[in-house]
């Protein structure tokens, strides 16, 4: 497969804002995970996160940290 091939692949991950369960409270793992981050970052997220708002702030954290770089 061409590079130009792979870039026009569609991605089987979905947008946490397209996701059916979205609405519904961020997961332990989520929160635990978040919390690893925010410590990190010197920052803090609130607690009543939806999963979808969870999954953006991880994305969020992660890119501002070192962690998996």
């Amino acid at each position: 497969m061409s590079e130009s091939q792979a870039q026009n692949e569609p991605t089987a991950e979905k947008d946490p804002s397209d996701w059916v369960t979205g609405d519904e409270p961020a997961t332990g793992p989520q929160k635990s995970y978040l919390q690893t981050l925010a410590r990190e970052a010197g920052t803090e997220v609130p607690d009543d996160l939806t999963k979808a708002d969870a999954s953006h702030r991880i994305d969020e954290l992660r890119d501002e940290s070192d962690r998996l770089k």
